[in-house]
Protein backbone atom coordinates (compact mmCIF):
# COMPACT_ATOMS: atom_id res chain seq x y z
CA UNK A 1 0.00 0.00 0.00
CA UNK A 2 3.05 2.39 1.03
CA UNK A 3 4.45 1.94 -2.21
CA UNK A 4 1.21 3.11 -4.04
CA UNK A 5 1.60 6.28 -1.67
CA UNK A 6 5.14 6.98 -1.36
CA UNK A 7 4.67 10.19 1.16
CA UNK A 8 2.00 7.79 3.49
CA UNK A 9 4.27 7.35 6.64
CA UNK A 10 6.01 10.97 6.21
CA UNK A 11 2.87 12.25 5.97
CA UNK A 12 1.47 10.89 9.09
CA UNK A 13 4.80 11.90 11.12
CA UNK A 14 4.41 15.30 10.13
CA UNK A 15 0.65 15.72 11.46
CA UNK A 16 1.14 13.91 14.46
CA UNK A 17 4.10 16.45 15.36
CA UNK A 18 1.36 18.77 14.78
CA UNK A 19 2.73 20.18 11.08
CA UNK A 20 0.93 20.40 8.33
CA UNK A 21 2.32 18.22 5.56
CA UNK A 22 2.74 20.66 3.14
CA UNK A 23 4.59 19.60 -0.27
CA UNK A 24 7.86 21.61 0.47
CA UNK A 25 7.96 19.60 3.68
CA UNK A 26 7.17 16.61 2.23
CA UNK A 27 9.55 16.94 -0.55
CA UNK A 28 12.29 17.47 2.67
CA UNK A 29 11.46 14.91 5.39
CA UNK A 30 11.46 12.42 2.58
CA UNK A 31 14.76 13.74 2.11
CA UNK A 32 15.97 13.67 5.88
CA UNK A 33 13.96 10.80 7.25
CA UNK A 34 14.68 8.16 4.36
CA UNK A 35 18.17 7.21 5.07
CA UNK A 36 17.97 6.47 8.22
CA UNK A 37 19.65 7.99 11.37
CA UNK A 38 22.49 11.01 10.24
CA UNK A 39 23.76 14.47 10.65
CA UNK A 40 22.90 17.46 8.35
CA UNK A 41 23.54 21.13 7.65
CA UNK A 42 20.84 23.11 6.16
CA UNK A 43 23.15 23.53 3.48
CA UNK A 44 23.77 20.04 3.16
CA UNK A 45 19.69 19.40 3.20
CA UNK A 46 19.62 21.94 0.57
CA UNK A 47 22.42 20.45 -1.86
CA UNK A 48 20.01 17.44 -1.78
CA UNK A 49 16.69 19.28 -2.43
CA UNK A 50 18.70 20.53 -5.36
CA UNK A 51 20.44 17.62 -6.83
CA UNK A 52 16.65 16.02 -6.57
CA UNK A 53 15.18 18.72 -8.48
CA UNK A 54 12.90 20.05 -5.84
CA UNK A 55 12.89 23.93 -5.74
CA UNK A 56 13.28 24.92 -1.92
CA UNK A 57 15.41 28.26 -1.17
CA UNK A 58 17.70 28.04 1.81
CA UNK A 59 15.97 29.97 3.98
CA UNK A 60 13.03 27.38 3.44
CA UNK A 61 15.41 24.67 4.50
CA UNK A 62 16.66 26.65 7.43
CA UNK A 63 12.83 27.49 8.45
CA UNK A 64 11.80 23.94 7.62
CA UNK A 65 14.78 22.58 10.33
CA UNK A 66 13.83 24.90 12.83
CA UNK A 67 10.00 23.95 12.91
CA UNK A 68 11.20 19.85 12.97
CA UNK A 69 12.91 20.43 15.67
CA UNK A 70 10.32 22.75 17.75
CA UNK A 71 7.96 19.53 16.83
CA UNK A 72 10.36 16.77 18.16
CA UNK A 73 11.54 15.34 14.92
CA UNK A 74 14.69 16.98 14.64
CA UNK A 75 17.47 17.63 17.71
CA UNK A 76 19.76 20.70 16.17
CA UNK A 77 23.25 20.15 17.35
CA UNK A 78 25.38 23.78 17.95
CA UNK A 79 28.63 22.65 17.12
CA UNK A 80 30.28 26.13 17.83
CA UNK A 81 28.23 29.55 16.63
CA UNK A 82 26.99 29.56 13.11
CA UNK A 83 27.34 26.04 12.85
CA UNK A 84 24.61 23.56 13.83
CA UNK A 85 23.72 19.92 12.64
CA UNK A 86 20.08 18.44 12.64
CA UNK A 87 19.88 14.74 13.91
CA UNK A 88 17.45 12.62 12.65
CA UNK A 89 18.08 10.53 15.84
CA UNK A 90 15.70 12.13 18.65
CA UNK A 91 17.16 9.56 20.96
CA UNK A 92 19.13 10.51 24.22
CA UNK A 93 22.60 10.53 22.94
CA UNK A 94 25.61 12.27 22.92
CA UNK A 95 28.14 12.87 19.72
CA UNK A 96 31.59 12.48 18.38
CA UNK A 97 33.00 15.60 15.87
CA UNK A 98 35.47 14.90 13.92
CA UNK A 99 37.33 17.95 13.62
CA UNK A 100 39.27 17.25 10.13
CA UNK A 101 36.22 16.52 8.06
CA UNK A 102 32.91 17.99 10.50
CA UNK A 103 31.51 15.02 10.63
CA UNK A 104 29.64 13.85 13.77
CA UNK A 105 28.86 10.03 14.93
CA UNK A 106 26.46 8.86 17.98
CA UNK A 107 27.51 8.03 21.20
CA UNK A 108 24.52 6.21 23.12
CA UNK A 109 23.39 7.90 25.85
CA UNK A 110 24.44 5.57 28.51
CA UNK A 111 28.54 5.67 27.84
CA UNK A 112 28.54 9.06 29.56
CA UNK A 113 28.33 9.77 32.84
CA UNK A 114 28.18 12.77 34.26
CA UNK A 115 28.10 12.46 38.52
CA UNK A 116 26.91 15.84 39.37
CA UNK A 117 25.22 18.44 38.18
CA UNK A 118 24.72 22.15 38.80
CA UNK A 119 21.30 23.32 40.22
CA UNK A 120 19.61 24.73 37.40
CA UNK A 121 18.51 28.51 38.20
CA UNK A 122 15.52 29.38 39.83
CA UNK A 123 12.64 28.91 37.64
CA UNK A 124 14.43 26.69 35.27
CA UNK A 125 14.93 22.60 34.97
CA UNK A 126 17.40 20.94 33.15
CA UNK A 127 15.49 19.66 30.08
CA UNK A 128 18.64 17.93 28.17
CA UNK A 129 22.01 17.47 28.51
CA UNK A 130 24.08 17.36 25.00
CA UNK A 131 27.82 16.35 25.06
CA UNK A 132 30.12 17.20 22.50
CA UNK A 133 33.80 15.04 22.47
CA UNK A 134 35.59 16.73 19.95
CA UNK A 135 38.32 14.36 18.37
CA UNK A 136 41.53 14.83 16.02
CA UNK A 137 43.63 12.83 14.49
CA UNK A 138 46.99 11.56 16.39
Amino acid sequence: MNEARPFAPIVQRLRAAGLRPTRQRLSLAKLLFDGGDRHLTAEQLHDMAAEARIPVSLATVYNTLHQFTEAGLLREVVIEAGRSYFDTNVSDHHHFFFEENGQLQDIPGDQIALPQLPAAPAGTHVARIDVIVRVAKD
